[in-house]
C-alpha cells in the first residue's frame, strides 16, 4: 500500500523537502501532496476571476480558490503533517488540522517547544508531536513499515 501524506503549514523553510527526502532514503511507500506552497501564486488563485478592490475581496476569492485543492487533498490523506512556524502565524494550518480532525484524518503536528501553549487544542487532536523532520520521518517509517 502507497501511504498519502498531506503536508500542511509553514512555507517559509524547507521542512517539506527534509521530510519527502527522508523518506525516500527509508524507501517508504509514499507520496505527497500539499498546497500551493508559493505564496505569491496562492494570494492570487482568485485572480483569474476578476479584480477586487478591497484586499478583503481578493483574499476571500483566493481561498476558496485554494480550498478546492486543499480539501480534496486532504480528503484523500492517510495522514497529514502539519507544521507551525514560529516567524508567522499559521492560522490556515490550524484550520486543516481541524478540518483533519473533523473527518479523522490522523495528524502529527510538527512545531517547537516555544509554541506549545498556543497550540494546545491543536496538539490535543493530533496523533503525534514532533519538533523536527527526522521525527517525523521516523514516525512515518514506524507507522508504515512495522508488521
Amino acid at each position: 500500500m502507497e501511504w498519502n501524506v498531506y503536508l500542511s503549514g509553514e512555507i517559509h523553510t524547507d521542512w517539506r523537502q527534509q521530510i519527502e527526502m527522508g523518506c525516500q532514503e527509508k524507501n517508504l511507500p509514499v507520496s505527497f501532496s500539499s498546497a500551493v506552497t508559493t505564496h505569491d501564486a496562492s494570494d492570487a488563485a482568485g485572480d483569474v476571476l476578476g479584480a477586487e478592490e478591497k484586499s478583503f475581496w481578493r483574499d476571500h476569492k483566493s481561498a476558496k480558490v485554494n480550498a478546492i485543492r486543499i480539501k480534496k487533498l486532504i480528503e484523500n490523506a492517510d495522514i497529514a503533517v502539519v507544521r507551525f512556524g514560529d516567524k508567522y502565524k499559521q492560522w490556515n494550518a490550524a484550520f486543516d488540522a481541524g478540518y483533519c480532525a473533523a473527518l479523522g484524518i490522523p495528524y502529527i503536528t510538527l512545531h517547537d517547544e516555544s509554541i506549545i501553549h498556543p497550540l494546545k487544542e491543536v496538539d490535543a487532536s493530533g496523533m503525534a508531536w514532533a519538533t523536527t523532520p527526522e521525527q517525523v520521518v521516523e514516525l512515518l517509517s514506524y507507522i508504515i513499515s512495522q508488521k
